[in-house]
């Protein structure tokens, strides 16, 4: 989910409540918590595989995490900011295929459908994202977003 800052930043209307003990938003059955809130809180260390990074930066979509998001951005593509769009409510992930991105390799993809709600009709998003290690841990690099 390559969401680019491409307009000037709006105020973002107040991300959807999420706790520790909520579902995590990117649909393991886990809370988030103990799921993809480790990897934003930091007490988790970081994300062993591409699937779970991406699990994780969807879920920092939800929440409306833009540190986080940064943070797992390849420094060569990495925008100044994230640009949420307070119109679109996120609400649901499904992951459709994985190449390579395990502890074993140094790249991988994750293609992916994120459903969302905007302005009360639902939308879906669907991208191929490539992920790469830097400096050991796994980083969003870019993706192909399917038209």
């Amino acid at each position: 989910m390559s969401r680019r800052k491409t307009r000037p930043r709006t105020t973002a209307a107040a991300a959807p409540a999420v706790t520790a003990t909520s579902p995590c938003p990117c649909g393991l059955d886990a809370p988030y918590g103990a799921c993809c809130g480790r990897f934003h809180a930091g007490t988790g260390g970081t994300a062993p595989t591409a699937e779970l990074l991406m699990r994780s930066r969807y879920s920092a979509f939800v929440v409306r995490d833009e540190a986080y998001l940064l943070r797992t951005w390849a420094p060569a593509t990495r925008p100044d900011g994230v640009d949420f769009d307070p119109g679109i409510r996120w609400t649901g992930l499904d992951i459709v295929e994985t190449t390579e991105g395990t502890a074993f390799h140094q790249r991988g993809t994750v293609t992916f459908t994120a459903r969302y709600v905007h302005a009360g009709e639902p939308g879906e998003q669907s991208e191929r994202s490539r992920f790469a290690r830097h400096e050991g841990a796994w980083v969003y690099v870019d993706g192909d977003v399917a038209q």
